[in-house]
């Protein structure tokens, strides 16, 4: 009874890790955006943003004494048009208690890049073959570990401990049919747990393995599918604590230095969103591949451990090395645009 109440656990907990999806976690983060970044004058932000204010002083000496130094030995256009630097740093950093003109900037790209990565993972019911490939590649290991402790008996009990097994499997296949439908990949599944409940002779632990895979297995899945999400979070953790530095870039733009600390800070802030974003598509076209390549055949019998270490591991840096790449393209179109003006 131990095991089946074990294995049920497990049905449960994989059922709800497919159906979780970034923009779920995405708007498990929201109360901590605004918490942090709204009502600011007397939190932790609000502090920040005093200390923002304290760089842009005394990094305004160090602006004043270039300033004149241009105004005195080149024309007169740059020292002009440099001046625009300390407004924006006041307009910015100025403090309300609905949060200060960044915050609320802040915020603003946040939702704009939440805004894509949704539309993505909307689109043509992305979401649901996301959870299908998940569902699909756990789903083996489930009902293995709900027949397998069947093996270690003999004769008569062996055979009700698969029945009751396969009674209890047969509710994971129907949650996967309130689901998604009746699918090829799902009667595959019962077909091969039923072969092994129901056949005549006694099954040994190589058949439990043959069939539907081992106990390692599905270990090895449960922790590709938790550092998946892991990973996930840590983004919303890193780009909120992105956030929380920018009074102090914004407070350090002043110094008068080729790359300006508040364009280091936007473009990490927008590399974030991208590996996000890049995450979520590679994750949902290998789905996509998934689902409607080997999942539609009734013939094949996959092993999807690719899948989840692809999911787990590989897409996560992939994703990053993309952000990467295009955070650098965008500090360099940045700072291209500000030296032309």
């Amino acid at each position: 009874m131990f095991f089946f109440t074990l294995a049920q656990t497990g049905i449960d907990n994989l059922i709800g890790s497919g159906a979780t999806t970034s923009r779920n976690i995405a708007e498990a983060w929201d109360k901590q955006w605004l918490d942090l970044l709204q009502n600011n004058t007397n939190s932790f932000y609000g502090s920040l943003t005093n200390l923002g204010i304290f760089f842009a002083v005394g990094t305004l000496l160090f602006f004043m004494f270039q300033w004149l130094k241009d105004l005195i030995y080149s024309e007169y256009s740059r020292p002009i048009s440099a001046l625009i630097w300390p407004f924006i740093v006041v307009i910015l950093l100025t403090n309300s208690p609905n949060g200060s003109v960044l915050s609320n900037l802040t915020l603003g790209v946040r939702n704009v890049l939440n805004t894509a990565n949704q539309q993505i993972v909307a689109t043509a019911d992305a979401n649901k073959l996301y959870q299908q490939a998940l569902n699909m590649s756990t789903g083996e290991e489930i009902a293995g570990s709900l027949l397998r402790p069947c093996g270690s008996l003999l004769g008569e009990q062996q055979s009700q401990c698969l029945v009751r097994a396969s009674e209890k499997a047969s509710q994971l296949w129907q949650e996967y049919r309130n689901l998604y439908g009746n699918q090829i990949w799902i009667d595959r599944l019962e077909t091969k747990v039923n072969s092994i409940a129901y056949s005549t002779g006694g099954v040994s632990e190589s058949a439990f393995n043959a069939l539907l895979g081992s106990t390692v297995q599905t270990i090895i899945k449960n922790f590709f599918v938790s550092l998946q999400y892991a990973f996930q979070n840590l983004i919303e953790a890193t780009m909120l604590l992105t956030a929380a530095l920018g009074p102090l870039a914004v407070g350090g733009s002043l110094l008068p230095v080729a790359g300006k600390p508040i364009f280091a800070w936007l473009t990490g802030f927008i590399s974030l969103g991208i590996s996000k974003i890049s995450f979520n598509i590679i994750a949902i076209s290998t789905a996509a591949v998934i689902i409607n390549g080997t999942g539609q055949d009734v013939n094949s019998n996959p092993d999807l451990m690719w899948f989840m270490i692809f999911l787990g591991l590989l897409a996560p840096i992939v994703s990053l090395v993309i952000a990467g790449a295009g955070g650098f393209a965008v500090f360099n179109a940045i700072s291209s645009v500000k030296d032309r003006v």
